[in-house]
């Protein structure tokens, strides 16, 4: 049932601290929704302007009305339903191929389209720094169009990450070499930085390699990439090549 005390904690999950504290987070959208029964992720409730859509073994979808449905939902547009899902416990898994380092991603439109790419490329797992924009937020989930559920993601340190792992350590950097030319091997870490200021200082001095898209147009006005842009450009010839 959606009382209003229940209205109200919900309305709460746009921020971490709460999403922490009720260890829940809103996924929106029965296409989404559907997806989570077979993931690591557990669903708490349902609330739905159509149930009858929506069939779990372990959560009932109830009904709601449009106006319910527009006080829980951080859409401008609301869709059709709004799980409620509990947060899991982050695990690091092995390194088996290539693995995406973000170090200070900030813009959750830029993380939900990183982790998009790393399903659509088959990158199993993205390592984010400390203060990396949270994936639970309801944008980045929203931006990641579902894909959250198939890739892992978790928050390390990543200095002392990367002075441990035993594979190669690219990152991207305008005074690179030409990313067209370079080798990539079979196994990496491929670290994109922060939208603003790139990858921080004591992360650069832990690259085995840097890497970067040269301009082909011969405007000056555009400066940099969008580092989830930049993602897309590099892992579309990382994988041309294999």
């Amino acid at each position: 049932m959606l009382t209003a005390h229940k209205i109200k904690i919900l309305q709460s999950l746009d921020q971490k601290k709460f999403r922490q504290k009720y260890n829940l987070f809103l996924v929106e959208g029965n296409k989404t929704i559907k997806e989570i029964p077979a993931s690591p992720y557990k669903i708490r409730e349902v609330f739905s302007l159509n149930p009858a859509e929506l069939h779990f073994e372990t959560a009932v979808a109830a009904e709601i009305s449009a106006a319910e449905l527009k006080k829980i939902s951080f859409l401008q547009h609301p869709k059709d339903s709004v799980a409620v899902c509990e947060l899991r416990e982050e695990k690091l898994q092995e390194n088996t191929g290539i693995q995406l380092i973000l170090d200070g991603i900030q813009d959750p439109g830029n993380l939900g389209t990183l982790i998009r790419l790393a399903d659509w490329f088959g990158i199993a797992q993205i390592i984010c720094s400390e203060d990396t924009v949270d994936f639970y937020n309801p944008k980045v989930i929203q931006a990641s169009m579902g894909s959250f559920v198939r890739v892992n993601i978790v928050y390390q340190n990543l200095e002392n990450f990367l002075q441990k792992t035993k594979n190669p350590v690219i990152g991207t950097d305008m005074e690179g070499s030409n990313f067209y030319q370079f080798a990539f091997p079979d196994r990496f870490n491929l670290v994109l930085g922060n939208e603003g200021n790139g990858i921080r200082p004591e992360i650069e001095k832990l690259l085995t390699d840097k890497i970067t898209i040269p301009r082909f147009g011969k405007s000056k006005a555009t400066e940099s990439l969008n580092v989830s842009m930049a993602g897309g450009i590099i892992l579309g010839q990382i994988f041309k090549e294999k």
